[in-house]
């Protein structure tokens, strides 16, 4: 049929092509009813494309839990070109599509894989990607499908997604939208005009656009029931809407077939991918001619072809939803009897699984083993829904409670705690043994913590933990307690939890790294100083040495990080910081990288090496944007603030006091007294400080850096009382634990009380202590003291030595605050600081920076993009881009930048 009307969305989806074709990708989502036009639409513009690869998936109802089907169906007739992956992305394919061994990949790694895929086949000619019905695609394959939407910027592939309604593809919802509304009635008598090959009456035709409301689909479906006299039985129709209208119509045509075809069509309908040859062994299994589809294709239901396709979902979820329970059983136990167990057991089983209608512990414990597979490649909503089936398929009540609680796990997993709230309450009401019985207290304390946060859903998961074997109980409190710690709101609270978690979880001989951690932990909020460093020591050391197992769990490392921050350990804390993300880099942990890149970010700004935090953090901001999860703010908040960006510091703030997350609020104390000390507001720093070390008094976790800037802020506004208690801390971790950085520490806040000869010879020695040491940052603020003190002192001269390198120091570091500081101090002398050249880095965007830092550094563009999860292409166009701006044009060039 001719396609009419919707010519300016037809050259909107035009213009994405022609864009796409000269290599700048993009998508859009088409919105609309059910027979509005989206499927018409798209074979439109997939009518222009001519030499074009044009691969599609269609949703359907059935198989929104099987995991990876959409993707699977899009992907499938292009599999042979894996072969140019590289090995991690072929892997991760080949075990998702069961096309190799089930390696564990994380979802991430599959996510590239698939852009990869189709970035190669793009090098060939330019790549449509169509999702049809994507309301009802798999959760698993629209994170895919977005991911890839997002991230080809730079390619020659062009992705159209239609929907019904924007609100059931929230993952979609930020792609360019195009909806279509109801036919004009000029354009809907034209589209009659097309289709009907007699004269309608006037009336018969007004009544006909009346009825169809615009919907192209139903003005031509009612038109099949107009004879040239009228439309005798439209009086007889049900006043629904035009969608139940024409599904009903669509039954009435089934009907009208014969009992085989009708059978054949239902078969159809219960296996989406269309395979026409599974249909032919599922149809001969029945006892039926395939041939017989035919009738259904005369019939204008469906579409034989290399796949069979229906002419319209509708006529799919006619077909389907008409049939009885019987005959849709028969069906899908005729198609898991054809499916080859070997190339798809999940869609075998999940067929199976609809063939039964009581209690199968066969067919349970397929789906079960469907559920470890998908749970291996990170699927987590799919292993639930594998395990929730197989659940409801157990005829054992007791197992089945079991199964039903392991799929709330996973649920809770996957983010969907109402989900798994509600699966508990259903294995509750089995019989469960006393194990299961633990397990489903657990998990509902874990979904009331994960959801509120709160100090009660915090106590339950406690109390919860009670009944757990002894590792897996500490594991638990090690959960509650660190979460709680950076994120305790009323100070007091974590104390009193503190209290519990020791009396339930006593020292442990011999203990595991978690072990000491967790001790370690209890240590710092329960003992005073003196007595919590040997704990934090022996946690530090433990996990340093285990990590360096290449199989090391990267779980917890940005705590013991953490932890060698707070005892000025800055080999400790540099070692930590980039084995936990070499390791979940390694490992594929990539819900755990952005949170260790961020931790690595906080080491690298201690470090004095800015732009490698700076690169750390815009790392963990491509990784959670991958991933579609919101990244925290608190390491950006520290590096802001030893900048001296306070209009950047501000809006973090604001960020903060919207969504308050673990380390957010303990950073912001530390933040703001560090930027309030570097713009010389020593008041306000205070201020900071001794909040924090009100909540400390109380009960609460505070960063120990936190003590230098406190006493750093109450020297300088002349009230030193105030820095008694953090010169006790500062005192106790460089006794107890006397590196290099945490001895200076000390040396230099007890010159900022000191005077005369006793301050020169403490600011003496911390600068020289701290010059042994990698925090350049802090030595560079230890001459800056020292120059001050001087300058003070009258001894212009050598004020302007140190104040001049501390200005050196810190303008190349990067801290402006700082630096600004030191040229003030310099101006007093009579001296005026050499003015800083501009940097040319400076005109890059942050993704370029990041981008070009990594390249000068000598990687690779295919290595840069598996990092950043882009397309080797996207990072060339912007490689491109920064050589245009740095006017350079080779990447040796480019290391001079970043040397």
């Amino acid at each position: 049929m001719r396609f009419v009307a919707r010519m300016a969305e037809l050259d909107e989806i035009g213009r994405l092509t022609e864009s796409a074709a000269k290599g700048r990708g993009g998508a859009v989502l088409v919105l609309g009813e059910a027979g509005i036009g989206k499927s018409a639409l798209i074979e439109a513009a997939m009518g222009t494309l001519g030499t074009w690869l044009i691969l599609r998936a269609d949703g359907t109802e059935f198989e929104r839990e099987l995991p990876y089907a959409a993707v699977h169906q899009m992907c499938a007739p292009v599999l042979e070109h894996r072969a140019a992956l590289p090995e991690p992305q072929r892997l991760a394919l080949e075990s998702v599509f069961g096309l190799g061994p089930g390696v564990a990949s994380s979802p991430l790694l599959f996510h590239l894989a698939v852009l990869s895929l189709l970035n190669e086949l793009a090098r060939q000619r330019p790549v449509l990607c169509v999702v049809d019905d994507a309301q009802w695609i798999d959760a698993s394959s629209r994170q895919v499908l977005t991911f890839v939407a997002r991230r080809i910027a730079a390619e020659r592939i062009a992705m159209v997604f239609a929907a019904r309604d924007a609100g059931t593809v929230s993952d979609l919802a930020d792609l360019p939208h195009l909806p279509l509304a109801g036919l004009s009635d000029s354009d809907a008598r034209t589209l009659l005009s097309a289709t009907v090959s007699h004269k309608l009456d006037d009336e018969v035709l007004d009544r006909l656009l009346a009825e169809s409301h615009g919907n192209p689909l139903a003005l031509v479906e009612f038109a099949h029931e107009i004879g040239p006299l009228g439309l005798p039985d439209v009086r007889d129709r049900p006043r629904t809407g035009v969608v139940d209208t024409l599904e009903a119509q669509f039954v009435r045509r089934l009907r009208g077939l014969s009992p085989q075809a009708r059978s054949l069509v239902v078969l159809a309908a219960a296996e989406p991918v269309g395979d026409l040859g599974l249909l032919g062994r599922a149809a001969r299994i029945l006892g039926q001619d395939p041939a017989d589809l035919a009738a259904a294709e005369d019939a204008d239901l469906v579409v034989l072809g290399p796949r069979l396709r229906f002419r319209h979902p509708l006529v799919r979820a006619a077909a389907y939803g008409s049939a009885t329970a019987g005959e849709r059983r028969r069906a899908h136990a005729a198609l898991a009897e054809a499916t080859d167990p070997r190339i798809d057991p999940d869609r075998r089983a999940w067929h199976r699984a609809h063939a039964v209608a009581d209690g199968d512990e066969d067919a349970a414990a397929e789906l079960e083993r469907s559920a470890d597979r998908a749970r291996h490649r990170g699927g987590f909503a799919a292993a639930a829904a594998f395990l929730e089936r197989a659940g409801h398929l157990t005829p054992d009540p007791a197992r089945q409670g079991g199964r039903l609680l392991a799929a709330a796990k996973l649920r809770l997993q996957a983010g969907a705690p109402a989900e798994s709230r509600e699966l508990v309450r259903q294995a509750e009401r089995r019989p469960l043994d006393a194990r299961d019985r633990v397990t489903g207290r657990l998990l509902r304390a874990r979904i009331d913590f994960h959801v509120a946060r709160s100090p009660e859903a915090t106590s339950a998961l406690v109390d919860a933990a009670v009944d757990l074997e002894p590792d897996l109980a500490r594991e638990t409190y090690l959960e509650a307690f660190a979460s709680f710690m950076f994120n305790d709101n009323l100070p007091g609270r974590l104390r009193r939890l503190a209290v519990r978690v020791r009396e339930q979880a006593p020292r442990r001989h011999p203990a595991r790294p978690v072990d000491l951690l967790l001790d370690a932990l209890l240590d710092q909020v329960l003992l005073p100083a003196r007595e919590a460093v040997p704990s934090m020591r022996r946690a530090v050391a433990a996990f340093r040495e285990a990590s360096a197992s290449p199989t090391a769990s990267p779980w917890w490392m940005e705590l013991v990080c953490q932890m060698a921050m707070d005892l000025s350990d800055a080999e400790a804390m540099e070692e930590l910081a980039n084995r936990q993300v070499e390791l979940a880099r390694r490992q594929g942990a990539f819900a755990l990288l952005p949170q260790a890149l961020r931790y690595q970010a906080i080491a690298g700004t201690a470090l004095g090496r800015f732009d490698d935090a700076d690169a750390s953090l815009g790392e963990a901001r491509a990784v959670d944007e991958a991933a579609g999860t919101a990244g925290l703010a608190g390491a950006e908040l520290v590096l802001t603030t030893w900048r001296g960006d306070a209009d950047r510091y501000r809006e973090l703030q604001e960020t903060l006091r919207s969504r308050v997350g673990p380390f957010e609020l303990v950073a912001e104390f530390y933040a703001t007294a560090v930027l309030r000390n570097g713009l010389g507001d020593y008041a306000a720093a205070l201020d900071a400080a001794l909040a924090a070390q009100r909540r400390q008094q109380a009960g609460s976790y505070v960063i120990w850096h936190l003590d230098g800037e406190l006493v750093e802020a109450a020297a300088r506004t002349g009230r030193h009382d105030e820095a008694a208690m953090a010169m006790e801390r500062i005192d106790a971790v460089a006794r107890m634990h006397p590196t290099p950085w945490a001895i200076a520490t000390r040396q230099r806040a007890r010159a900022l009380l000191a005077s005369g000869a006793e301050a020169e010879a403490l600011y003496r020695d911390a600068v020289e202590r701290l010059a042994e040491s990698a925090v350049r940052v802090f030595h560079a603020r230890a001459r800056l003291t020292f120059g001050e003190w001087l300058r003070r002192e009258g001894r212009r001269a050598e004020a302007r030595v140190e104040l001049r390198a501390a200005h050196e120091m810190l303008s190349a570091i990067g801290s402006r605050a700082f630096a600004d500081r030191a040229a003030r101090e310099l101006l007093a002398t009579g001296e005026r600081p050499r003015r800083d050249g501009t940097n040319p880095l400076d005109e890059l965007t942050g993704q370029e920076r990041l981008i070009a830092g990594k390249v000068a550094a000598g990687a690779t563009s295919k290595e840069v993009a598996a990092t950043l999860f882009l397309s080797p292409r996207t990072i060339d166009a912007h490689l491109r881009n920064t050589y245009r701006k740095l006017d350079i044009s080779s990447r040796r060039q480019l290391r001079t930048f970043f040397s």
